[in-house]
């Protein structure tokens, strides 16, 4: 399962930030590892972190490392994806993304993710 919610985007200058939210509903949130993934034009998606689904644990791409923060509220069933010092390259359709699983899976370029929903665009631009 997904989020229900538009994880939220927008135009962003270089060194900006920006959070992003993903909602679910329908299913117990807490039993799920969510990954955030996203798509730069023309190339595939990839995996840009995961929460499991207990929040102790979390996991990022190397070239967001200590700009990009995922975290997640179980009672609201919301996780987060605080992204600080943004980039050019960091230009992509966004998505909010489930694993049938508490963990992510590590090592897998989407982390082992089932199901996204719908994608945000995020642009780093002047």
């Amino acid at each position: 399962m997904c989020s229900c919610r538009r994880p939220g985007g927008g135009l962003v200058q270089p060194g900006g930030s920006l959070r992003l939210s993903c909602a679910g509903s329908g299913f117990t949130f807490d039993d799920y590892a969510i990954g955030w993934l996203r798509q730069v034009a023309g190339k595939e998606r990839e995996g840009v972190s995961c929460i499991q689904s207990m929040g102790g644990t979390t996991y990022y791409k190397d070239s967001v490392k200590g700009r990009f923060t995922v975290s997640r509220d179980n009672a609201k069933n919301t996780v987060y994806l605080q992204m600080n010092s943004l980039k050019p390259e960091d230009t992509a359709v966004y998505y909010c993304a489930t694993r049938r699983s508490q963990f992510c899976r590590t090592g897998h370029p989407k982390y082992g993710m089932d199901y996204w929903g719908k994608g945000t665009q995020v642009t780093v631009s002047s």
